[in-house]
């Protein structure tokens, strides 16, 4: 094998596991998430599988997103970070997901806005916040203050 092979194998080899250690440090984005770990996809799966008429990106996990970022409730580690449909859309369609560090628990909160919202009417006031896999309400306050740590909603 040539240098270049060699260092074209070694990359891919460095690559593969700095994705692996990426989920761990909160460095993973939401939309990376189900083909990251095959755990994740079950995880996933199991919330979204009873649920009815979520959109394709919801059950998928495909859109724009953010970095995660590692949070603690109740004594344990979550992923937890924003996924959009689209960067265009994103006030009026947006996913908060979090996900454990053991990969056994995911929930998530569906936000919609109505599209067309005046700027000078608050999306707080007019959005519909739908919850996934069961959060408890220390859960659902933690995907809450996820979301209003956006500098847009208001």
């Amino acid at each position: 094998m040539n240098v270049s092979l060699k260092m074209l194998a070694a990359a891919l080899l460095l690559g593969g596991s700095a994705m692996a250690s990426a989920a761990n440090d909160g460095q993973a984005r939401v939309n990376e998430l189900l083909t990251a770990d095959p755990q994740y996809r079950e995880t996933w799966t199991d919330v979204v599988e009873d649920e009815e008429r979520l959109p394709e990106w919801v059950m998928n996990l495909t859109g724009d997103a953010q970095q995660m970022n590692a949070v603690e409730e109740d004594g344990d580690k979550y992923l937890v970070g924003p996924l959009c449909e689209t960067q265009s859309t994103c006030l009026n369609k947006r996913l908060i997901v979090a996900v454990s560090f053991d990969k056994k628990d995911a929930y998530a909160m569906l936000v919609e806005v109505p599209a067309g919202l005046p700027a000078d009417k608050s999306p707080t006031r007019h959005a519909d916040y739908r919850f996934l896999g069961k959060p408890d309400e220390g859960m659902q306050t933690l995907l809450m203050e996820q979301l209003k740590k956006d500098p847009n909603w208001y």
